[in-house]
């Protein structure tokens, strides 16, 4: 094995579960653990990638590439174009193939609770893991977005068939938007391939990079690109108002795609802006970022008022979701290193106390039959490993000093009072309402008033308890030790 075939055996090793489920009865019950067992191998083998990449090097690593197929057209007949499978990592997308390992990992204990099509279920599952890995190791843009169009897919079959009681609503409403923002995206990749007749994503960052040089797309071009990118990646983040469709799926979906989706399915979003609107065009993304500011702004401050006054626990977290994903904007919309990097480091510290507290909130669904907050409250006698367990995630996610949440917003929100100190100081009232609305959730849920109902409720079992475990420890190890992802971000000139 060498290590040009390492990002393909990753992104293709859930195919392995997938075939074994294949010839599996719907009855054995050991398919819950085949499809767990599968999601180890491509975590194991990313964390091969991660001690072999080396971090002093800049740049593209671990490069596969053959050609795909060839086109030839009555613009250039003479010179065909090329579509190539190629694969590679930067610092950056290691880091989301990572991230993305891990919470779907951990996330398949959570689908254990499943009793119905679990056999299908594990196998869109994988296919949905398959996509997402496929998204962060690709490095050709027709690659990229048939790994984008498979993540789609499947996340709308896992919620339209094991959903809760919306769950059509839901998957329709995720199809709708996130199709049109596929189209968007398709939009710019033709526009690229015809005009740059590449679609290689090293020599578009290359050749687009060259602001002196207009050879290829004029400016004016090159913005209406940067805003179909805005717009197809913002859907995805997602930014307000193209939000409502992640309410739903955060309320609706199973909770192991909700870990999924809230983990690392939104960070999608995040990646395609930093890497390809920051990479392809950056003279413009600078001149876009007072707008992208006021964006970040708007969802910071909306996503926060909106979940301080929810009841719904499920609700309340996409709505703070949408919150720390205004958090993303600011640091990029700082364009200085200290902003952007915390922009990065938002995206992944989100990604895990996501994870973190969804799975919490399934434990709570599977013992106590609701997440509406008024129907909650005094468990923490009952249930003391989650309570403590649940206030730790809160406690992070308002960004408590020595957790992942605190860095990734200090970094962010230096970089933006550096360059746009008034939209700091108003975006600090986000952060206020933060603490405001996750320790008003982990008051109502745990201590208060105990309900008879309640009583003789067990509390964590191993299953659970081992990637609450986890992810906790890997949200204090970064709040500690951040240079853990600055030493790897160095690699894409990001870091210190």
């Amino acid at each position: 094995m060498t290590e040009s075939y390492l990002l393909t055996l990753i992104v293709f090793s859930p195919l392995l579960g997938i075939v074994l489920l294949c010839f599996v009865s719907p009855k054995n019950h050991s398919i819950k653990w085949i499809g767990t067992v599968s999601t180890l191998l491509p975590l194991l083998l990313t964390v091969i990638v991660f001690s072999l990449f080396d971090r002093g090097i800049e740049g593209v690593q671990l490069k596969q590439s053959l050609t795909w197929f060839e086109l030839m057209t009555s613009i250039s007949p003479n010179e065909p174009y090329i579509i190539a499978y190629e694969l590679g990592v930067t610092g950056l997308s290691l880091l989301f193939l990572f991230l993305t390992s891990l919470i779907t990992f951990l996330a398949s204990f959570t689908a254990h609770r499943m009793k119905d099509g679990v056999k299908g279920f594990f196998i869109l599952f994988l296919a949905l893991e398959l996509g997402i890995l496929g998204v962060f190791s690709s490095e050709n843009l027709f690659l990229f977005f048939l790994f984008f169009e498979i993540t789609l897919v499947s996340t709308f079959l896992l919620l339209g068939r094991w959903g809760g009681f919306h769950k059509e609503r839901a998957a329709f409403s995720f199809l709708i938007y996130n199709g049109i923002g596929s189209i968007l995206l398709l939009v710019v990749i033709i526009t690229l391939f015809v005009e740059m007749h590449t679609t290689n994503i090293t020599e578009l960052t290359v050749m687009l990079k060259d602001t002196d040089s207009l050879e290829y797309l004029s400016y004016d071009a090159r913005m209406w690109l940067l805003v179909l990118l805005v717009l197809a990646f913002g859907t995805k983040l997602p930014i307000v108002p193209l939000h409502s469709w992640m309410v739903r799926v955060h309320v609706e979906a199973p909770i192991a795609v909700v870990m999924i989706h809230a983990g690392v399915l939104l960070k999608i979003g995040a990646y395609g802006l930093i890497r390809f609107g920051g990479g392809f065009f950056p003279e413009q993304l600078q001149d876009m970022a007072v707008v992208l500011a006021i964006l970040g702004l708007i969802n910071l401050l909306y996503g926060a008022f909106i979940a301080f006054v929810q009841t719904e626990l499920r609700a309340l977290l996409a709505y703070s979701s949408i919150s720390h994903m205004g958090i993303v904007l600011l640091g990029l919309a700082s364009f200085n290193t200290a902003g952007v990097q915390g922009a990065i480091f938002q995206t992944i510290s989100h990604g895990l106390i996501a994870a973190l507290l969804f799975l919490l909130i399934g434990v709570i669904v599977d013992r106590f039959g609701t997440t509406r907050l008024d129907e909650l409250g005094g468990i923490a006698s009952q249930t003391p490993l989650f309570a403590g367990f649940f206030l730790a995630a809160g406690l992070a996610s308002l960004g408590l000093p020595g957790m992942s949440g605190f860095i990734s917003e200090f970094l962010a929100f230096l970089g933006v009072f550096e360059a746009m100190p008034v939209i700091g100081v108003i975006g600090v009232i986000g952060i206020i309402l933060t603490a405001v609305y996750i320790l008003r959730a982990v008051l109502a849920v745990t201590f208060g008033e105990r309900r008879p109902s309640f009583d003789r409720k067990a509390d964590l079992t191993v299953t659970e308890l081992v990637p609450s475990a986890v992810l906790l420890i890997m949200i204090i190890w970064i709040g500690v030790y951040p240079g853990i992802l600055s030493s790897t971000l160095r690699t894409i000139g990001i870091g210190g």
